[in-house]
């Protein structure tokens, strides 16, 4: 069959004024998109893909009674009745009392409108002052449903639950989310703190950065030490560091950052920054980042369809048969194979966005585009990382 070359893609003849529509579609997307990567790979900065150790989310947890349920609470539920009856006794309630001094439960037993619920708040990496509020998330333990329920205060505890120090308060009306799923709603601005939670960053004149999961590697946390070295050696350079006094005192290396391992660069303070911290970490998480390679990765979620391939990641010479489709990466296309071809001369493995491009344009769909890529990296003709979820 007669063949045409568009896009470095020897493909089957396509109906005309399709092919147009789409050349003109991937021309349109390629001036629109790739000046703005360019641009958005250029402006990478520290900030964006490291962290402060030290300031980290932090969770604080109780349980607690929600009432003004509408018969939907849990019921004959002995803990839920242990619970209310503890809450009447301390509120000034009258519940009966045996020999012993234990509460008679089995006057308030089978309350329908009383439900044991679990109540979470996440403080913000940057910690929470005494007198914030936050927004806290309730879930239910046996009740069919929170709708209509209302929080009663309740004592919410650090991290660790051994450690019975109440950090913050919690209560008011429940909201439901998600009216599929009435058995976990939230509660806006309920949560108020009782204690101060500061988050520090500083230790022994020190920070630490932390890289993302997703970028760390040794060359990753190469370049950010040199970053942050090169730009102190700019500084001491320049004209005007020549006339102010030096970061650095004379016993303090002029390279401040030290890259322990591909996770981990320690930053030391300078001396002229001891008083003003912050303003030190403002200007090293500002800075940025030139030449930084991204990993060689594909991410498929199979349950949603989502395909997300980098361009860096390249495949062997090999070809596919799928279904009524073979294509072929081995160089020219013959009988009835489709060619993919790298359009890169300096790189002349094909990468595997060529492989989907070329598939796109003969309408495979997404779940068997994955089944390829898939048995590409089981038989290792992928190279890249490849992460399914």
């Amino acid at each position: 069959m007669k063949q045409k070359r568009r896009r470095g893609f020897p493909v089957e003849v396509f109906n005309l004024a399709t092919s147009k529509m789409r050349r003109v579609a991937l021309i349109v997307f390629a001036i629109c998109f790739l000046p703005s990567a360019v641009h958005a790979q250029n402006d990478l900065r520290i900030k964006d893909i490291c962290r402060l150790k030290g300031q980290e989310e932090n969770t604080l947890q109780g349980l607690g009674v929600v009432v003004g349920l509408k018969g939907t609470g849990d019921g004959d539920s002995k803990p839920t009745t242990k619970a209310l009856a503890r809450i009447m006794q301390l509120m000034g309630g009258q519940v009966s009392t045996d020999l012993q001094g234990r509460l008679v439960e089995k006057e308030i037993a089978n309350a329908k409108n009383v439900a044991l619920v679990f109540v979470e708040a996440k403080i913000p990496a940057s910690g929470a002052q005494q007198g914030d509020r936050l927004t806290c998330k309730v879930s239910a333990l046996s009740a069919k449903s929170l709708e209509g329920g209302n929080l009663m205060l309740t004592h919410l505890l650090g991290p660790r639950a051994d450690v019975l120090t109440v950090f913050s308060l919690a209560s008011g009306p429940i909201v439901i989310d998600n009216g599929k799923i009435p058995t976990s709603g939230k509660i806006v601005d309920g949560c108020k703190m009782e204690l101060t939670v500061a988050n520090e960053f500083i230790s022994a004149n020190k920070i630490t950065l932390i890289v993302d999961p997703n970028h760390r590697s040794i060359a990753t946390s190469q370049n950010i030490e040199d970053s942050i070295n090169d730009h102190q050696s700019s500084v001491e350079s320049s004209t005007v560091s020549k006339n102010a006094s030096n970061p650095y005192s004379k016993t303090e290396s002029n390279k401040p950052a030290k890259a322990i391992d591909q996770t981990t660069i320690e930053v030391t303070i300078p001396n002229v920054y001891r008083d003003r911290p912050v303003q030190f970490v403002s200007l090293v998480l500002d800075l940025k980042l030139l030449n930084l390679q991204n990993k060689k990765r594909v991410y498929i979620d199979e349950r949603e369809g989502v395909l997300i391939i980098g361009d860096e990641v390249t495949i062997a010479p090999v070809a596919v048969s799928h279904k009524n489709l073979t294509i072929s990466a081995r160089g020219p296309a013959k009988g009835s194979f489709v060619s993919v071809s790298s359009q890169d001369g300096a790189n002349p493995r094909p990468t595997l966005k060529n492989l989907t491009d070329a598939l796109n344009l003969l309408a495979v769909p997404t779940a068997d585009q994955i089944s390829i890529i898939k048995a590409l990296k089981k038989d290792g003709n992928l190279y890249g990382e490849l992460i399914i979820e």
